[in-house]
């Protein structure tokens, strides 16, 4: 069987470059603008020198039973240690648990480097076929970035307790990009001197995170896609709708397909 994306489906899920529908407000919660020509994944290129936004991240998880998100906007996030595997969470709202949760079958830094390309494409397909599933209930899916095959992944009943504590610490940013403190390892030394783990450091490197607010395009019971929406397109909803680069395809785009 040929894969999706090389088929009418996956066309047919593609959004043209402009779209007026688009009226979603974006609320920046993560201190230091993108001004102009920006982009969350422009963001993201600047993370050795966002170590300190874990800080913010950290006052953010003493979460005050207020959120910082002025609507329930469809959010995406991917995150993983630098030498470990990434994860992908989808959310209809950040205070909730995810809609959907997997841990992809390729190594954060592999989607760094993608990342620097300044266009991800994520597509993931389900052969198996079920009347009773919904499309994000599926658990087993092949996984596409930028059109190569990266194997299988395998849907989360429930979240780790390293994503479980990712989550939380995210649970009131709507968009951004940098480093995270790492989960506590245990009550410290009691003697020595200060020494430690640098903020966001563990044994598979640094825990990083780019979260995204985005258009969800439901195709059929058995497509849906993402569009990531741009920080300087939100709310201007018809005229400026094509991207820090004018017109172009979103930075970030996750497609979900159901073999028939």
């Amino acid at each position: 069987m040929p894969s999706f994306i090389d088929g009418p489906t996956f066309r047919a899920l593609l959004r043209p470059s402009t779209n007026g529908r688009r009226t979603t407000k974006i609320s920046d919660s993560g201190g230091g603008g993108s001004s102009g020509g920006g982009g969350i994944f422009k963001m993201f290129k600047l993370m050795p020198m966002l170590s300190s936004g874990c800080k913010m991240v950290a006052l953010l998880g003493k979460h005050n039973n207020r959120a910082l998100l002025a609507d329930h906007a469809t959010t995406v996030t991917l995150f993983g240690h630098r030498r470990g595997r990434v994860s992908l969470a989808i959310h209809e709202d950040t205070r909730a648990p995810p809609l959907f949760l997997i841990e992809l079958p390729m190594l954060t830094s592999a989607l760094h480097r993608e990342i620097s390309s300044g266009t991800v494409k994520l597509a993931l397909e389900s052969d198996t076929r079920s009347a009773r599933r919904r499309l994000v209930e599926e658990y087993v899916w092949a996984v596409y970035c930028n059109g190569r095959k990266a194997g299988y992944a395998i849907r989360r009943k429930e979240a780790s307790d390293d994503e479980r504590h990712v989550l939380r610490l995210l649970r009131g940013v709507s968009m951004g990009a940098g480093v995270l403190p790492p989960p506590a390892a245990g009550p410290p030394k009691k003697e020595g001197g200060g020494g430690g783990v640098p903020a966001g450091a563990g044994p598979d490197g640094e825990l990083t995170y780019v979260r995204a607010r985005v258009e969800r395009v439901v195709g059929s019971k058995d497509s849906e896609a993402f569009y990531m929406i741009n920080p300087e397109e939100g709310g201007n909803g018809g005229e400026n709708n094509g991207g820090g680069g004018g017109g172009g395809a979103p930075e970030l785009s996750i497609f979900l397909v159901r073999m028939k």
